[in-house]
């Protein structure tokens, strides 16, 4: 397992390195210039000069990238060009809450979407089997932004239980703070759910038909040990890696529902700094939620060993 967890580290150095090229070169596609935006209306081309020599845009982009990169490898992502302020301080103000709604929200995911795959092969053609997938299906179709707008309509303008838009601190109010985020948590966990529920539904569906099931229920073992033990252990192994990749696209696909919550996190970030071509915002913020990607996956590597014995040898 170690052995595995070392080759696993090693190929993240070059994956890492042709990740930032990537991002970099992307970067410089965007249409405009940044040092037209920071200089405001009818800059002089002394001001023009000023600000490109401060940032390197006057130097070739390899020698860019080397400067970014240079950066990058001490720590250093930059300055913003609109906030004037360490883009690492910015990530790491934004960071926390687009995490605290991605955790809420895979959680959300996960619960209800195991829970309702697992019940749905247990009762295969039954109503409940269809009634878990049409509303599998449902949450599926189901834009984000509408179900968004109709959660607030409903619990924020009819009921006025939660608040219909902004962000507390769980360090200032938690109470607040479960209320501003509950409502985008299950926004974002509800598509993630019905992936979940369909992929959870066809694993225990292999699983129970397989032989060792059989074979178990054949030694007298009660429906729960062999349903918990045997063939839900054996049929978790592809949703750790769905919810390993589905958690990395919450922290990176949060936009539309922060905007629509106006919720302080990654998503504001992001669509601020490509408005107002901030690159090393965007460049930052793409490197950290790729990073998280990339982690990710070699959890769900070890994921998969610690839920089957098999392939640790």
């Amino acid at each position: 397992m170690t052995t595995l967890i070392a080759r696993r580290l090693a190929q993240l150095v070059p994956t890492v390195l042709l990740l930032s090229i990537i991002i970099f070169s992307l970067q410089h596609l965007l249409p405009g210039d940044p040092a037209l935006v920071l200089a405001g209306e009818n800059p002089d081309e002394a001001t023009l000069a000023a600000i490109r020599a401060q940032y390197h845009l006057d130097q070739p982009l390899i020698v860019q990238y080397l400067y970014w990169l240079k950066g990058v490898a001490t720590g250093d992502l930059g300055e913003s060009m609109r906030h004037n302020r360490p883009v690492l301080d910015l990530i790491l103000l934004k960071l926390p809450v687009t995490l605290q709604l991605a955790v809420m929200g895979i959680c959300i995911a996960l619960v209800v979407g195991i829970s309702a795959g697992v019940i749905s092969a247990l009762r295969h053609n039954s109503t409940i089997d269809y009634a878990t997938n049409i509303a599998s299906l449902a949450g599926i179709s189901v834009p984000n932004f509408w179900l968004g707008i109709m959660l607030i309509l409903f619990f924020s303008v009819h009921l006025g239980w939660l608040p219909a838009s902004g962000f507390v601190s769980p360090s200032e109010d938690l109470k607040m703070n479960l209320a501003t985020t509950i409502m985008p948590a299950f926004v974002l966990g509800t598509g993630i759910a019905g992936v979940i529920m369909r992929h959870t539904r066809g694993a225990m569906l292999q699983a129970l038909s397989s032989d060792y099931v059989r074979t178990a229920r054949a030694k007298g073992l009660n429906e729960r040990t062999v349903v918990l033990k045997h063939a839900m252990r054996n049929a978790l192994t592809p949703i750790i890696t769905l919810g390993a990749l589905e958690f990395g696209a919450l922290l990176s696909g949060a936009v539309l529902t922060e905007q629509i919550f106006t919720i302080p996190g990654f998503g504001k970030l992001i669509v601020d700094a490509v408005f107002t071509r901030d690159y090393p915002v965007v460049q930052g913020v793409v490197l950290v939620t790729s990073l998280f990607y990339i982690i990710l996956n070699l959890l769900a590597d070890i994921g998969y060993i610690l839920v089957n014995p098999r392939l640790r040898s």
